[in-house]
């Protein structure tokens, strides 16, 4: 604070360095020292030797080979006798002397090229039909080039759910780009290895889905942005009675997004993916599945499970095989062409979604198999055992001898 008014007072109003010191009540010498420096005077601290001086270059060697060792393990490995929160300062500053450098290259997007995928959890609980709420994740897909965002709600990050939801997602885009960039996520694949459906899947529609490294964010930084811009851009202040709510009220929001200007572009990403929808593969004209299918048996109790909820099938077909077939919205059964049952999908889990109609029928089918078969006189259809023994040429009766007595166990054989 001296400083700089000793430099106004002597520069602004030409006053002498004894009559700045009478006014600030210091010394001339102070006012010399502050005219003649080239900025206020800091205090520095001489450095002199500390406790951990005699430990450092063991330290140095511990880091050198394993750079992530923890703080504890060190102070144990070099038996440290201060304290433990003076050694984590030290190691603290040399850690990243000794770490192994990870460059991040800047990356360059060109037309068509790629679209990055992840999933957004909003901090937000989707009430359901029942009453429950959940918290229920969010696809994004970001075209690189052009900034441009699509997003959907889904019921699950299972793989069935996660194709239906690309799909819908490149629709949004008009086209498709050439690689889409996912983390590792297990709807996905691991370790590089695309699971079969969504190999299918990128089969179908012509592109390669890229599974990147882990630790390795700055690849797929323009999807991290985007859901950092819908966590403070849409979600604060709204309120949703549904998911269907939910991805109405966003749908409508993304409009807006896209409309508004890119700084990294100087263009709205309405605009920009107009050259980058053209330079991306075409849709492909038939759909790829994207329902998830299971055959199974239909059991006694007629239910089928799809995702984890179970829901009815018409009772008439149990025992027949049935094929389960479920979207983002429906579940439905079909067996030899016949549909025998379709439900509106839950969004939840672990819930039983029954159709009333299927539980009547089942009532009547059972009381028909419990009544007696009646014959066509009118008499309860009840056969004699021994019509059985006849048409099977079994007999009961002991074996008898030439002359008509009974044999002998051991004559008869």
């Amino acid at each position: 604070m001296d400083w700089s008014e000793i430099q106004v007072l002597a520069r602004r109003d030409g006053l002498s360095q004894r009559e700045i010191a009478r006014r600030l009540g210091i010394s001339r010498v102070t006012v010399r020292r502050a005219l003649v420096s080239d900025g206020p005077p800091e205090y520095e601290r001489a450095a002199g030797p500390t406790g951990f001086d005699p430990f450092e270059a063991r330290v140095v060697a511990l880091l050198r080979d394993h750079p992530s060792m923890p703080v504890t393990v060190i102070a144990e490995r070099i038996s440290w006798p201060g304290s433990i929160t003076n050694l984590r300062r030290h190691v603290r500053l040399l850690r990243p002397l000794l770490a192994p450098v990870d460059p991040a290259d800047r990356l360059s997007y060109s037309l068509g090229d790629q679209g990055q995928c992840d999933l957004w959890f909003p901090a937000v609980k989707i009430p359901l039909s029942d009453g429950s709420l959940v918290t229920l994740p969010v696809l994004v897909m970001v075209s690189s080039a052009s900034r441009f965002i699509a997003a959907l709600m889904l019921p699950s990050r299972m793989t069935g759910d996660l194709i239906a939801g690309t799909w819908q997602l490149l629709n949004d885009f008009g086209g498709v780009p050439h690689r889409l960039v996912w983390d590792n996520e297990a709807g996905i694949g691991r370790r590089g290895v695309l699971t079969r459906d969504v190999a299918f899947f990128a089969g179908a529609v012509a592109t390669r889905i890229v599974q990147l490294k882990p630790c390795d964010p700055e690849s797929k930084g323009i999807v991290e942005r985007a859901n950092k811009y819908l966590e403070t851009s849409f979600l604060p202040g709204r309120v949703f009675t549904s998911p269907q709510d939910f991805n109405d009220q966003l749908q409508a929001w993304l409009v807006t997004a896209n409309h508004r200007l890119s700084r990294a572009l100087g263009m709205r990403p309405v605009d920009a993916i107009l050259a980058d929808r053209a330079a991306m593969g075409a849709l492909p004209p038939v759909a790829p599945v994207t329902t998830r299918i299971n055959t199974v048996r239909l059991a006694r109790d007629y239910y089928v499970r799809a995702g984890s909820n179970d829901y009815s099938v018409d009772p008439r077909f149990i025992g027949r095989m049935v094929h389960v077939h479920m979207n983002l919205t429906h579940v439905w059964v079909i067996t030899d062409g016949i549909e025998v049952g379709r439900h509106q999908r839950f969004w939840g889990k672990t819930a039983t979604i029954t159709d009333p109609d299927h539980v009547a029928l089942a009532a009547t089918l059972r009381r028909e198999f419990n009544q007696p078969r009646v014959h066509a006189s009118g008499s309860e259809l009840v056969r004699d055992l021994g019509d059985y023994d006849t048409a099977f040429g079994v007999s009961f009766d002991p074996p008898r001898s030439p002359t008509g007595e009974f044999a002998s166990v051991k004559e008869s054989a």
